[in-house]
């Protein structure tokens, strides 16, 4: 087991921005405000970690092909999270549904897992975590990947109602879609130079 540094605060530092205005991070809030934080925090971070270990997966698959369609497919990907970080309106205006008063660890817990669970399958964070562990290794890709999901679910149970009301989240959701655009531009480049 090879861990990166580099790939793993590049995992951290691109999910932690994709994640931030997802609706993800708008459901923790919204059930720290009806739960136990902590026990939501648990069951988030236990959906996560089960997503992460999907999409490294998924990976290490795309990972066995050769390496310039690795390449494509990475800039493909990345050039696909950059147009849905980039793209006009948010789309998750109707996630404020109302979630029923869930009391005592194991039914908090679960809440909190199934509504993870079910609602990022085929999100943008796993889409790029399956992109970066096919690039930059299964082991550094979902500890940063992990490390990331799990810290915008602390941040938004601990800190959400500041951050929504102080910090745009169009900006965080533009710097994040910048940085993935130029992700695809450097691995469309690496194609002609390697």
């Amino acid at each position: 087991m090879h861990l990166d540094p580099l790939a793993i605060l590049t995992a951290f530092g691109l999910i932690f921005l994709a994640e931030l205005p997802d609706k993800t991070m708008f459901a923790s809030l919204a059930m720290g405000t009806r739960m136990r934080p902590l026990y939501v925090w648990f069951g988030t971070s236990s959906a996560f970690v089960v997503h992460v270990a999907i999409a490294v997966g998924a990976g290490g698959l795309i990972g066995l092909l050769p390496d310039w369609i690795v390449k494509l497919v990475s800039a493909a990907l990345f050039a696909f999270g950059a147009f849905m970080l980039l793209r006009s309106g948010g789309g998750d205006d109707d996630e404020d549904e109302e979630i029923k008063t869930v009391t005592g660890f194991w039914p908090v817990y679960s809440t909190a897992f199934m509504a993870v669970f079910i609602s990022e399958w085929g999100d943008l964070t796993q889409i790029t975590t399956a992109n970066l562990a096919a690039s930059n290794g299964a082991w550094s890709t979902a500890i940063g990947a992990a490390a990331a999901l799990m810290s915008v679910s602390a941040l938004a149970l601990l800190a959400g109602r500041f951050i929504a009301k102080r910090v745009p989240l169009k900006t965080v959701q533009r710097i994040g879609g910048v940085c993935m655009l130029g992700l695809a531009i450097w691995s469309v480049v690496e194609i002609f130079t390697a």
